[in-house]
């Protein structure tokens, strides 16, 4: 299993020393959160920029995705503002498309992206047409650019489910560089099934994982103990994956270098358990 984690959670560290403590820690890669002061899409200079965090992630030995869930990146006065499915989506669709093109210069696979809020006055219908005629266009730049878009069903926003995933999909005629980013703490917190049948379900169209803790029906991200997930059932479906799987803790800043250290300590022994469980040795191991 590639552990990674997402930058956003080392908001206090400038992503050179980010990088080299996940990489002191034994993370395989990273998911990098293009942000100020973490390769801001908006800074001068951003060729060259690029270019030295792609020879520096090369000497660290580190993999990345690029992940586009800043806050304020667009908008000063309004979180995740504008998306996909405002009545403006222009400069999100614009920032994506940067997001590609520096994911393609960093070597990096894959661009996460999300449906954003429905707006008020629009319908659902209404609202997934402009997404997926939006996520039509993004397509026409990842088959240019050679990266896969992994599209993240987030709680609170249009797409909130796997439904929603599947019904975009479904829209996209199955675009074979439309997939999935399946965070783990989000299946427990709104689907139906349990987590485990939710990784059996994504599978086939998962592209990146994020993982962190949660309880069921509060979108609050937690360490690895503190919510109600049992992880060692997870990692054994997981097993047929073979992409990053990036602690998302964004809140977490404060004290990042402990709660990433203490992550991949956790994991390393779910992931243990999950390999006694499926050989038989032993007892399931992780759990919130």
């Amino acid at each position: 299993m590639k552990w990674a984690y997402c930058t956003n959670g080392f908001g206090d560290h400038r992503l050179d020393e980010a990088l080299a403590v996940l990489s002191d820690l034994g993370y395989a890669g990273a998911a990098i959160t293009l942000d100020r002061g973490h390769l801001d899409p908006y800074a001068p200079g951003l060729a060259a920029e690029v270019s030295r965090i792609a020879g520096l992630l090369e000497r660290l030995g580190l993999e990345a995705v690029v992940e586009t869930g800043g806050r304020y990146t667009l908008d000063p006065w309004r979180k995740h503002h504008p998306t996909l499915i405002s009545d403006d989506p222009g400069r999100r669709a614009e920032f994506l498309t940067t997001a590609m093109r520096i994911a393609a210069d960093l070597g990096a696979p894959v661009v996460h992206l999300w449906s954003g809020v429905k707006p008020d006055g629009v319908t659902e219908a209404e609202a997934f047409a402009r997404l997926a005629g939006q996520c039509e266009r993004l397509l026409d730049e990842a088959d240019r650019t050679g990266v896969t878009l992994g599209f993240e069903p987030e709680p609170g926003m249009l797409v909130k489910d796997l439904d929603g995933y599947e019904r975009l999909r479904e829209m996209l005629g199955g675009h074979p560089r439309f997939g999935l980013t399946l965070d783990i703490g989000h299946c427990h917190c709104v689907e139906r099934e349990d987590v485990p049948a939710c990784v059996r379900r994504a599978l086939p169209y998962t592209v990146h994982v994020q993982i962190e803790d949660m309880r069921r029906g509060v979108h609050e991200h937690l360490e690895f103990g503190e919510g109600e997930i049992d992880f060692a059932p997870v990692l054994t479906e997981l097993r047929g994956y073979s992409g990053l799987v990036a602690v998302e803790l964004a809140r977490h800043g404060h004290a990042a270098p402990l709660v990433a250290r203490r992550s991949i300590d956790f994991l390393r022994r779910a992931h243990d358990g999950a390999g006694e469980r499926m050989a038989g040795t032993g007892p399931a191991a992780g759990g919130g």
